[in-house]
């Protein structure tokens, strides 16, 4: 598992920097209505995606929440307005927001009862009419049908933690109602082999694959050996999906 704290320093450089975070923001904004005032970035990372938002949508107050004081530190630098804080216990009010986004971020939960947990807190912090921004899937929005996915099938995870029909069913419990969704591309995301197999070695892929034993170095190897180890393969296409809350 990636240490946040330490990868803070190089994560926007290695995950396609400001042209993936306008991607995103842009998505983001496409399902925000313009009534909205205020908007919780949870997992908010180095608020980069935040700060894009705030560019483009000067009358809309951005807060974020990050568990890695790494990542908030960065995210303080743009936004201002951060808490350290543990997405399934939100530091705030019922209602007390009109919109919340999570980026990348359900498909890291592992834990029994995590995405369940975040996606009511979600619903909880939202005033009535509310909306909810989340992608769905992200890991399979990765496997653009490259000889990476084919050396990366055999490990996969049976079941990710961001699962749209899972995500749905949850938010339908918390009293959200799905309202639509959005695609954005992931600028510079493709991957090479010489990177897939760095990552393999680092931990980068734990939400999306199982590695127990040796299988991690297995991998590796079968990536190494992978023609044009310097091309990028495709970059992947994320979904977003809405949600209002009742009342």
């Amino acid at each position: 598992m990636l240490d946040y704290n330490t990868e803070a320093a190089v994560y926007d450089a290695t995950r396609g920097g400001v042209p993936r975070a306008e991607s995103a923001a842009r998505a983001v904004l496409d399902l925000v209505p313009e009534s909205a005032r205020t908007l919780l970035d949870i997992g908010c990372g180095t608020g980069l995606v935040g700060e894009r938002i705030v560019l483009a949508r000067p009358g809309l107050k951005v807060f974020g929440t990050d568990a890695s004081y790494g990542m908030a530190r960065f995210a303080r630098q743009r936004i201002g307005a951060v808490a350290l804080a543990d997405a399934r216990r939100l530091p705030l009010g019922d209602g007390a927001v009109d919109a919340v986004a999570a980026i990348w971020l359900l498909h890291l939960l592992r834990g029994a009862g995590d995405v369940r947990a975040v996606v009511s807190e979600a619903a909880r912090v939202l005033r009535p009419g509310g909306v909810f921004v989340t992608t769905v899937d992200k890991d399979a929005a990765h496997d653009v049908g490259s000889d990476i996915d084919e050396a990366f099938a055999p490990y996969l995870r049976p079941r990710p933690s961001d699962g749209e029909e899972l995500v749905v069913a949850y938010g339908a419990e918390a009293g959200l109602d799905v309202m639509g969704e959005a695609r954005f591309l992931g600028h510079g995301q493709g991957r090479t082999p010489q990177s897939a197999a760095r990552g393999v070695r680092k931990g980068d892929f734990v939400s999306r694959l199982e590695l127990p034993g040796e299988a991690a170095e297995q991998l590796a190897g079968a990536l190494l050996g992978l023609p044009d180890q310097d091309r990028p393969r495709r970059d992947p296409e994320y979904r977003l999906v809405v949600f209002r809350r009742r009342g």
